[in-house]
């Protein structure tokens, strides 16, 4: 498929990224269909619809694994994105079949009806995650690239957080994370990502249906869900931080990540949907740049104007990686994909829009969940 599409149906479009995809395919002339279960974890109690949300998209209140109500979307739709997820690393640890059928179970849904009903769909999008690779790219000095990456829950009870080579022990040095790093998810959140990412690119190859999966890595910006304690880390300290609480970091907080903005993630979308040279493959969305949680809360805290320190519990929660920033060379040589948006500017814009915010901070509550389950050590 080259070109714009007419018609784009968007599963959990509601949402945070699919919101800002909206509005691009909007403004291009593309006309939208949003198909979102308005979960009351993400977008509070009432199923109301947001008010982010551009009054042009067409809004189907429903779940995205109910056949019927996928092929009544379906309906006239040359693109589906994907992006209808339970997201959050820890609470899919304890809400286990939950994920299992909001993620693996909704995706095998969308790809029965897909194969099996008549539709004009030539593309489809799948929202995957950097978090199927487990751990990062590591190197260690002496002994080359690692195979394979983890941290023994020996050394992280010994506070020990930075990777280990283990062939000689040395600490390894985190690199860039290309999409040919074998995957080696840590959560059941992960797993599922991986699963939507392998079946669609899987029934897509099956069927001739261009299918490309886009791992995202760390997004964040505006109208992230504020007060659902399991998504984005800067969503989740911003919360903290407007209610005048300290931002909670496991470990010592110089895990690194690699934050991309909302923005560029648009960018990626739109270039995977005009562009045919990504079709049934999987792709890297980040920056290519590493920044540590702590600067994250330390950025935020100063750009609000709060005098906060973030508390550092020096505790670690099962699923938990340590360092993973993306290697943006496939996506960038494929699709002419590129950065836009500095991390300044981001967290910049971000916090221009959390002035404007009063969430309910229940982090607190989501640690408990944690701990009272062994999860947190």
């Amino acid at each position: 498929m080259s070109g714009m599409a007419k018609r784009v149906l968007i599963t959990g479009g509601a949402g945070f990224i699919g919101s800002h995809l909206a509005d691009a395919l909007l403004a291009k002339g593309v006309k939208v269909r949003v198909l979102d279960a308005l979960v009351p974890q993400v977008h509070g109690p009432g199923r109301k619809r947001p008010s982010y949300l551009d009054k042009s998209a067409e809004l189907v209140v429903g779940d995205a694994g109910h056949s019927a109500t996928l092929t009544r979307c379906l309906q006239n739709a040359d693109v589906v994105v994907h992006f209808a997820a339970a997201v959050g690393v820890g609470q899919s640890m304890y809400e286990i079949a939950s994920y299992v059928a909001s993620n693996t179970q909704a995706t095998a849904n969308l790809l029965q009806v897909l194969s099996r009903k008549k539709h004009k769909v030539r593309k489809l999008i799948v929202a995957s995650s950097m978090s199927i690779y487990g751990e990062g790219a590591y190197r260690c000095a002496q002994c080359g690239p690692l195979a394979s990456a983890f941290r023994a829950e020996a050394h992280l009870m010994a506070k020990r957080w930075e990777m280990a080579c283990p062939q000689c022990g040395d600490a390894a040095t985190a690199v860039a994370t290309p999409e040919t790093k074998p995957l080696d998810p840590s959560s059941i959140y992960a797993i599922t990502k991986r699963d939507q990412e392998e079946m669609c690119l899987c029934v897509g190859r099956a069927y001739g249906l261009p299918a490309v999966a886009l791992r995202f890595f760390n997004v964040y910006g505006e109208r992230q869900a504020l007060s659902n304690p399991y998504t984005g880390v800067a969503a989740i300290f911003a919360s903290r931080l407007l209610n005048g609480q300290p931002p909670l970091i496991y470990e010592d907080g110089r895990q690194s990540r690699d934050f991309v903005h909302v923005s560029d993630v648009v960018q990626a979308v739109l270039l995977a949907i005009q562009k045919p040279d990504a079709d049934y493959q999987a792709l890297n969305v980040g920056t290519g740049r590493a920044t540590t949680v702590s600067d994250i809360a330390v950025v935020l805290a100063k750009n609000l104007g709060q005098a906060i320190h973030p508390k550092i519990l020096e505790t670690f929660r099962a699923g938990d990686i340590r360092h993973c920033v993306a290697d943006i060379a496939k996506i960038t040589s494929a699709l002419g994909y590129r950065p836009r948006v500095s991390f300044e500017e981001g967290m910049a814009r971000l916090t221009a829009w959390l002035r404007s915010q009063r969430p309910k901070d229940r982090t607190a509550q989501a640690a408990s969940q944690l701990t009272v389950r062994g999860l947190v050590r």
